[in-house]
């Protein structure tokens, strides 16, 4: 018995579909795959699947890595400044007379040489803070019946009548005062001068390896012996004082500066002038910016031929000066005012040969410290505003950005983590 099998669809059956040749169905592979590798491009821009499983998200893409990593960022700004041996000073040289010598422009002078000659006699350098002020020496004193006395008698004698020797009118004691008469028959007797001017240069006259006394406040016969000798050493008259105008006192040695005046001219105030002998850089730094300038704080100098040299901050001015032209902040010819700041060099021999000249001073503006960093460069911008990294995988995480420093940015968020691979876009 034969079925017959009714179809109760509307539709009439199609007919069926023609085989297709090699050729067909290769053409339908390729597209697909096409499609397919289209969507994960997409899904991998977008940072979306890849990211929590450890599987892929993109095909590599081009561009090197770097990893996101801690350190501490420095904002670094430089100004200018000029190398050389500070602001040149008079010398205090009290000597009266006709200059006769001076030093060579440079000259270290150092304590127990000449800085210059007065009428053909040596002023010489020492060291100390105190200025000279007074002659020091053994002086004279009067005795029980001083210069106050009206005693009759007395006043016959110092007229000349007596056996004993007038005194000095002017009151001071003659040169070696040591050698003075002090007898009773004397109207003077040697008395010790006190002070610290007097430790001071006793101090020195030790030093030069002139000794025999005791280094302290009293200027004794054994501090006068050995003032003569001294004194004959520089071959002027040995009298056992010592003029105001014989010593000049400096904290250290001195270079000699330009000359304020010449030979066979009268002493004045500029007659010669000194500076330090190491070298430093001066920075006319803007009173408005130079919160940098602390004293003590770190800076790095840069020579002319750009190699480094490290200094610290030794002196802030404290007067703003302002532009040539002008008065006032700016001046009115839109320069700000400016205050001198003084920069030690750590190293003299790092400098070279080099005395003056232009150089460049970078100080740290502002700084961070134990930060994630990576390179500026690593930064992109995203659809949605602000700023982004791309992971190693083809992710986008969003950051905050910090300080810009030397090439690298500090960033921040919840996706960064120190290590992590970032790429660096071409």
């Amino acid at each position: 018995m034969t079925e017959t099998v009714t179809h109760i669809d509307d539709e009439p059956p199609k007919a069926p579909t023609p085989p297709r040749g090699r050729r067909g169905r290769r053409t339908a592979l390729i597209a697909s795959a096409v499609v397919v590798a289209a969507v994960v491009a997409v899904a991998g821009a977008l940072g979306l699947g890849g990211g929590d499983d450890g599987e892929p998200g993109a095909p590599p893409r081009a561009g090197s890595v770097v990893p996101v990593t801690r350190a501490t960022l420095a904002e670094r700004t430089s100004v200018e400044g000029q190398l050389g041996y500070g602001m040149e000073l008079p010398l205090p040289v009290k000597a009266q007379g006709t200059v006769t010598w001076l030093p060579g422009t440079g000259a270290t002078v150092e304590r127990g040489d000449e800085l210059l000659r007065v009428d053909d006699r040596p002023v010489i350098l020492m060291y100390g803070n105190l200025p000279m002020y007074r002659s020091l020496g053994l002086t004279a004193q009067e005795n029980e019946q001083g210069s106050g006395d009206q005693n009759p008698d007395r006043q016959q004698q110092d007229d000349g009548g007596g056996a004993g020797e007038s005194p000095d009118p002017s009151g001071s004691a003659a040169p070696g005062g040591a050698g003075t008469d002090s007898g009773p028959g004397s109207s003077q007797a040697p008395r010790e001068l006190k002070g610290m001017d007097v430790m001071q240069f006793e101090t020195n006259l030790a030093a030069l390896g002139y000794t025999g006394f005791t280094v302290d406040e009293r200027f004794t016969d054994l501090t006068a012996a050995a003032v003569r000798r001294w004194q004959k050493s520089l071959g002027v008259p040995q009298t056992g004082t010592v003029g105001v105008g014989d010593v000049i006192y400096s904290a250290s040695k001195v270079r000699i500066g330009q000359p304020g005046t010449r030979l066979g001219s009268a002493v004045g105030e500029n007659t010669l002038t000194y500076t330090g002998t190491t070298r430093k850089v001066t920075v006319n730094a803007s009173a408005a910016e130079a919160a940098w300038a602390v004293r003590g704080a770190r800076v790095t100098v840069r020579l002319p031929d750009g190699d480094p040299v490290q200094g610290e901050v030794a002196a802030i001015g404290k007067q703003a000066t302002a532009p040539e032209g002008g008065g006032g902040e700016g001046g009115g010819t839109g320069r700000p005012a400016t205050i001198p700041v003084t920069v030690t060099l750590e190293d003299q021999r790092a400098v070279g040969r080099l005395e003056s000249g232009p150089v460049t001073v970078e100080y740290v503006g502002k700084e961070v410290r134990d930060v994630l960093t990576v390179p500026v460069s690593a930064l992109v911008a995203l659809a949605e505003g602000g700023h982004g990294l791309e992971t190693a995988d083809g992710r986008f995480v969003a950051v905050r950005t910090g300080l810009f420093a030397d090439g690298d940015v500090e960033v921040s968020g919840a996706a960064v983590r120190e290590g992590m691979k970032v790429r660096i876009p071409e």
